[in-house]
């Protein structure tokens, strides 16, 4: 079982920047994929950035050039550092991962997931 805690929304001007951080407990989280989604009210599920278990990444085109995902398996932690944001980046925003030490894993199979955190809130106003 991993259970996965997200931190470091808030609110920010446009223009600015967040980190978040997806800290995993339960086990060692070296061997997962995780990915950042996030969803505003009355839209849908939106993968934004992935990250293997080697370190291999992923993102959606909307965050591409602006939002970097890192891990620090030492720290069971996963970051996503959010630059240059945008109103239309106001959303909740997730992580969530499932176990897989191999190659070919992919962070946009949303049905791959295993585990989810409960979501911090990004607001950024104009």
């Amino acid at each position: 079982q991993v259970q996965l805690v997200e931190s470091g929304g808030g609110l920010v001007q446009a223009g600015g920047s967040l980190r978040l951080s997806c800290a995993a407990s339960g086990r060692t989280f070296s061997s997962y994929l995780v990915g950042w989604f996030r969803q505003a009210p009355g839209k849908e599920r939106e993968f934004l950035a992935a990250i293997t278990w080697i370190g291999n990444t992923d993102y959606a085109e909307s965050v591409k050039g602006r939002f970097t995902i890192s891990r620090d398996n030492a720290k069971n932690t996963v970051y996503l550092q959010m630059n240059s944001l945008k109103p239309e980046d106001t959303a909740v925003y997730t992580c969530a991962a499932y176990y897989c030490p191999a190659y070919g894993c992919n962070g946009r199979w949303i049905h791959k997931y295993t585990y989810w955190g409960q979501g911090t809130q990004v607001t950024v106003s104009s």
